[in-house]
């Protein structure tokens, strides 16, 4: 079920919609930042685009934000080592950029603007969120990598 908040008074639909494009240009233009090759710009994006739509949708269905995150890092690692081969190309170039729409820099802000107006319960209890969100990520990653490399072991 969507939410019922809506950006700039647009219908219920279209939030996913923006969120959507959001991600994948913000995608897009990291992978642009950290020099990623051109032909390689709009597959970044449609990781980091797919990350986020994975993460949206577990929200969605009800899970928290860290098994959530898990699971976004985990798809973007694997779309990451499929047009790595496909492309032959680095790995990097899709994961990095594929991560950037999951990172809670919003979540490290409010803890940090918090400790500014000394109010430390509430920046511990954000300042936590943000780390295991981050932890999440990592974990996604490395987890998605140990079941690739189990998998090429196998299959020789």
């Amino acid at each position: 079920m969507l939410h019922l908040s809506c950006y700039l008074g647009a219908p219920v639909g279209m939030e996913i919609v923006y969120q959507l494009v959001t991600s994948f240009i913000s995608s897009a233009l990291f992978g642009f930042i950290f020099n990623s090759p051109i032909r390689q710009l709009a597959r970044c994006g449609f990781v980091g685009m797919s990350g986020w739509l994975a993460y949206y949708i577990c929200i969605e269905l009800g899970l928290d934000v860290i098994p959530a995150t898990l699971i976004a890092a985990f798809l973007v690692t694997v779309l990451s080592q499929l047009f790595a081969k496909l492309y032959k190309t680095p790995i990097i170039i899709f994961s990095v950029a594929g991560i950037i729409p999951l990172v809670p820099g919003g979540l490290a802000y409010d803890a940090m603007r918090h400790v500014v107006e000394d109010q430390y319960d509430t920046a511990v209890q954000l300042g936590v969120k943000a780390f295991m969100i981050s932890g999440a990520i990592a974990i996604g990653l490395i987890f998605s990598e140990v079941i690739n490399q189990i998998i090429r072991r196998t299959a020789r």
